[in-house]
């Protein structure tokens, strides 16, 4: 999510799959000394979710070392069946979703079903995406952002988050 989508600024581990496995696991606990990083961050827990013959896109490619990732459709899939609590699959959901222009639940699970038979789909990941998608409802589109009246602009007190300068600054945050 972060090399590929630059979906957030960072990760506290790297999710992958790898062969063969004892080699990089020795190559990665070098790392993990050399650099001071804890020596499980090279994280292949994802592989209970990957398909042997995943859609991917190409990275990386180098002469002894080929990065791939999952297309944005397969990634959507995999994060809304793990939807773990305690990390940043909502966030991510989230991200794919908007990235991938999808309207409703339906669309969503729609593409989850592609990868994954429906008995494999837990019940919590339709549960997460229905919340993405009633909490998208309640946020205001840019249209109806809330506009100061005359009288407000000339000494009537604004909420914080409606105090022009503010409105201001977010606008140039957030486009």
């Amino acid at each position: 999510m972060c090399l590929v989508f630059k979906a957030r600024a960072a990760t506290k581990d790297v999710d992958a799959i790898f062969a063969p496995i004892p080699e990089i696991r020795e190559a990665a606990a070098a790392v993990a000394s050399r650099f001071g990083v804890p020596e499980d961050w090279l994280n292949d827990a994802a592989k209970g979710f990957f398909l042997s013959d995943s859609p991917r896109i190409p990275v990386l490619k180098f002469p002894h070392l080929r990065v791939w990732a999952p297309a944005p459709e397969y990634m959507l899939a995999m994060k809304c069946v793990s939807a773990r609590f305690d990390s940043h699959d909502r966030t991510d959901v989230a991200f794919l979703i908007r990235h991938l222009g999808l309207e409703c639940p339906e669309e969503v699970l729609e593409i989850v079903c592609r990868y994954y038979p429906r008995e494999r789909v837990p019940p919590k990941a339709g549960f997460l995406v229905e919340e993405l998608f009633e909490e998208r409802e309640h946020q205001p589109r840019p249209t109806e952002q809330h506009r100061p009246s005359h009288g407000e602009r000339k000494g009537g007190k604004l909420p914080a988050a409606f105090h022009p300068r503010r409105l201001k600054l977010l606008w140039h945050v957030f486009p």
